[in-house]
């Protein structure tokens, strides 16, 4: 076989083929190679003689160490670079220095990007010395991201334009300055907070903000959270009474993960499940959990989650008795995905197969319930089928149930004959078998 020919990018004076892209503003561009890595937008210096220079012309930096011969050349590149645009606007500062030990000046780089303009820093893995205190009063950065590193003690922090924050296992020098970075942020929208107790000796973590619309957050330590206009919530929990939610949007989907532990969540039950009552998509994604709500709700009367429209969850096939009262809780559901794992705590011992048993007929299969996916990976339960049979017989308003579920060759044959067979009460339900 011939060798492929190399596309042809040719400057004005050499070819008579329409060169479309060469043929734009520089400045559209220089638009162009900022979405790209430096290394990338310097590759593009050989495509041509007018793309020679366009690269030097990109208002941001976006380099590791490890792509240079040694660490001096990494630095002299990179002071080069911000000399070069000292006059002008540098937008993004993205480095990440991985495991290298080399000593640099950080502070006198990230103070020349916050009198630029800049718009987005991203710093990962600098062992050096602190994050300057310029970054605190930066007043055209929107987005931020710090994965391992040290910051400076702040007295005052200004961030008018903030929108993102992303702060991984970072070194604060007290919990005062953690909360000053999201208070200090009028109008901030979506926050990461990732920390493990080695991080720091912090007590209380208290995230407050009237704009947030997004939090992920990771914290040994206890946490409150006050973000009436909350949309999303993942959150790792990790110990008893450490998660708080003193206000909440109505709109909120909440995504929380309850680590795989022989602990008893029983003490939190009565707190968490005031806190996420009211919300309209939740993600429980820990079947224990769900088997401490069940224990919880034989002697007390069922909370309703009453404007909850999506729900996944995991259960192990022990659970699956509470499956009637999960769903009469939530008269509005509109998408149930329930995935059976296996029972962490039941390995090895046998234990009579779980029927769910339905007394009536809950409110969302009548009213609102549209999707429904059933997913396990496990071995199959002896009750399966006749769920999926009330499911379909029940579920006025069902458009699709999905039914990733695995079984051999030959019971799936038989399997799918009884499910055909299955009478549905709604004409327009779909079922797929995955």
């Amino acid at each position: 076989m011939g060798r492929k020919k190399k596309p042809k990018i040719c400057d004005e004076k050499g070819s008579d083929e329409e060169d479309r892209l060469s043929q734009l503003p520089e400045h559209l561009i220089s638009e162009i190679l900022y979405h790209l890595s430096t290394k990338d937008a310097v590759r593009t210096s050989v495509l041509s003689t007018k793309w020679r220079y366009l690269w030097q012309s990109v208002p941001g930096l976006d380099l590791e160490p490890i792509e240079f011969s040694n660490f001096d050349a990494f630095v002299s590149f990179v002071e080069r670079f911000l000399d070069s645009h000292r006059e002008s606007w540098i937008r993004k500062l993205w480095l990440d220095f991985g495991d290298h030990d080399g000593r640099l000046d950080l502070s006198s780089w990230i103070d020349a990007v916050t009198t630029s303009r800049m718009q987005h820093l991203d710093v990962s893995y600098f062992c050096g010395d602190e994050i300057p205190l310029s970054l605190y009063t930066c007043e055209t950065l929107v987005h931020l991201r710090l994965c391992e590193v040290t910051l400076s003690n702040a007295d005052f922090v200004s961030l008018p334009c903030l929108k993102i924050m992303h702060l991984l296992h970072n070194r604060y020098p007290n919990e005062a300055t953690l909360q000053k970075l999201v208070s200090g942020s009028p109008v901030l929208e979506d926050l990461t907070i990732i920390r493990s107790s080695d991080d720091d000796e912090a007590n209380v973590l208290q995230v407050r903000s009237h704009t947030l619309k997004r939090i992920e957050i990771c914290e040994d330590t206890q946490v409150v959270i006050d973000a009436p206009l909350l949309q999303c919530l993942t959150a790792t929990v990790s110990s008893t009474k450490n998660f708080q939610i003193v206000n909440l949007g109505f709109s909120a989907k909440l995504y929380i993960v309850f680590p795989y532990c022989h602990m008893t969540y029983s003490s939190m039950i009565p707190d968490i499940l005031t806190d996420i009552s009211r919300v309209r998509e939740l993600v429980i994604r820990n079947a224990i959990f769900w088997k401490e709500i069940f224990q919880y709700s034989k002697s007390r009367p069922v909370l309703q989650f009453r404007d909850l429209s999506r729900l996944n969850v995991k259960f192990s096939k022990s659970n699956l008795e509470m499956l009637p009262t999960l769903l009469e809780s939530c008269p509005k559901l509109e998408s149930f995905i329930l995935e059976l794992v296996t029972d962490q705590f039941m390995r090895g011992k046998k234990k009579k197969e779980p029927m769910v048993m339905f007394s009536t007929v809950p409110q969302c299969l009548v009213l609102s319930l549209k999707f429904v996916e059933l997913k396990r990976s496990i071995s199959a339960y002896e009750g399966e089928t006749e769920l999926i049979r009330y499911l379909l017989k029940n579920s006025i308003m069902l458009e699709k149930l999905r039914l990733n579920i695995y079984y051999s060759k030959k019971a799936m044959s038989d399997f799918l004959k009884e499910l055909v067979a299955m009478p549905r009460c709604s004409s327009a339900c779909e079922v797929l078998v995955l």
